[in-house]
């Protein structure tokens, strides 16, 4: 068994931008990688070839292995549709909406599932890095845990803690969690490391110090702020207030963020892009007067976010930047929102009930309890794209589609647009990743593509992160406590911290 754990001391400590940084460090370096996340929670879902659905983060872990994702890789995964309330999917297929407390008492029946599809993985590759959720010190959690130290006991893998010195009290997070924890669990943890550090790296040397000393954990190094990270597929809400740098730019976007905003991250190849300022709206604030297109993005609940919507006026807001001669795209429950009218008869996605959509396109969509999930490509503008679907319901009334599918089903979404071409709906994700397809939907706005391949844009980031954790992790002691050997690669300056 070759594996490693990083858990955190809480949720946003960057766990998932490690992960990969360090999948793909590893797999620069010739070993076969493979990520792991036992139980996420995220709306920011991706298909696999095999027609699951994994959260996204593991996704873009496995392309810093160069490996092709699959539903082992995050087994299980919840959705948030309410405050209370998720969508369970186990092995990438949906297996039901649970409450929250209720899921808490159940969800140790999960751990088998889990340590299956670790095993499975184990199996094919030299080394498997594992993603916690959450905190371990999250003791109230404790006693039916799959995602941090329930699973790394079951599966034997050691943990290596994370903190995050940008919130500050760094030092009292991670001694707090060895205070907390039991004498099980501290022992799994054979070390920490520090991220998001800014500034002169020695003037921290100290606090380490001091947090050896009272954990009796070892020091794995401490990672500096990642800018490159921002050039990365986004999977947490938490990063949508967008940091606008004044410049002048040929395209403003407008997206609202919905209370269950879903896979937000089709919009990063747009955001990357020089020409254009993509502002998310958050909730008490107008869509912006300047918007040249306003996009309506997928929802975990479309009735509640269609509520929620109005509540926030951004439908009047929205109905005058129409008649401004703006442009609207929906995408995934955006597309069902900007339809006549939406039911959920059986209570797919929350209450069962109905509503009148914005009107804006003539379709009407039925929430069905079957999900669709698989790949698709085809045209959009004449230029190709490749997508995924990824949705319940079914929407019909599409008199004039907007896409064009290659050997789809017959089912496949094409979309719908208005006779006037300025409202455009589909179900498919990830339309703007194609260099083509985006260089021609940004040519309908007036504005210039500049970045090319965004893959490319992706693959260079990892890359780049990949080579600062080199320089500033102990590496070979992170390697050796996974149990493969790399023989005296740690940074200067950080001391070996064997297993």
């Amino acid at each position: 068994m070759a594996a490693l754990m990083l858990q955190g001391c809480g949720s946003d400590v960057g766990k998932s931008v490690l992960v990969a940084g360090l999948c793909r460090l590893f797999a620069n370096r010739g070993f076969r990688v493979r990520p792991f996340k036992p139980q996420n929670m995220s709306n920011n879902a991706a298909v696999t070839a095999d027609g699951g659905e994994i959260g996204r983060a593991q996704a873009l872990q496995a392309l810093a292995c160069r490996t092709p994702p699959t539903v082992d890789m995050n087994p299980v995964l919840l959705k948030p549709q309410s405050d209370v309330g998720a969508q369970l999917v186990v092995r990438g297929r949906m297996a039901g909406t649970w409450k929250a407390a209720g899921y808490q008492h159940r969800k140790a029946a999960l751990l088998p599932t889990v340590v299956e599809s670790f095993r499975r993985l184990e199996g094919e590759a030299d080394l498997v890095i594992v993603e916690g959720a959450g905190s371990p010190a999250e003791t109230n959690l404790r006693a039916n845990d799959i995602a941090n130290m329930g699973f790394a006991h079951a599966a034997d893998v050691p943990v290596v803690l994370v903190g995050d010195i940008d919130r500050g009290h760094v030092i009292a997070s991670l001694v707090g969690a060895q205070v907390v924890l039991d004498e099980a669990d501290r022992n799994r943890v054979k070390g920490f490391l520090i991220n998001k550090f800014r500034g002169d790296p020695r003037l921290f040397d100290g606090g380490r110090t001091e947090i050896s000393a009272r954990t009796g954990w070892a020091d794995f190094g401490m990672v500096p702020w990642l800018g490159a990270a921002a050039r990365l597929p986004a999977e947490d809400a938490v990063v949508l207030e967008h940091v606008r740098d004044g410049a002048r730019r040929a395209v403003t976007i407008a997206v609202p963020m919905l209370s269950r905003i879903a896979n937000f991250d089709d919009f990063d190849p747009l955001r990357a892009e020089p020409d254009v300022d993509l502002r998310f709206v958050p909730p008490g604030r107008a869509l912006p007067g300047d918007a040249d297109l306003v996009i309506l993005p997928g929802s975990k609940a479309t009735l509640a976010d269609l509520g929620f919507l109005r509540e926030q006026g951004w439908d009047v807001d929205l109905a005058a930047h129409v008649r401004r001669g703006g442009r609207v795209l929906g995408v995934c429950g955006g597309y069902q929102m900007l339809g006549r009218r939406v039911s959920d008869p059986t209570g797919v996605e929350g209450p069962p009930g109905a509503a009148n959509g914005l009107g804006l396109l003539p379709v009407e969509t039925v929430l069905t309890g079957d999900k669709v999930l698989r790949p698709v490509h085809g045209t959009m503008l004449g230029a190709r794209f490749e997508g995924y679907e990824m949705h319940v319901g079914r929407t019909t009334g599409a008199a004039a589609p907007w896409l064009e599918i290659a050997d789809g089903p017959a089912d496949a979404d094409r979309g719908c647009v208005s006779s006037d071409g300025r409202i455009m709906g589909a179900y498919v994700h990830g339309l703007f990743a194609a260099a083509e397809a985006r260089a021609a939907f940004l040519a309908m706005l007036g504005a210039e593509s500049r970045i090319g391949d965004y893959g490319g844009v992706v693959d260079a980031a990892l890359d780049e992160i990949a080579e600062v954790l080199a320089g500033a992790l102990d590496i070979a002691g992170l390697a050796t406590l996974a149990g493969v050997g790399l023989g005296g690669v740690g940074p200067a300056g950080v001391g070996s911290a064997g297993g």
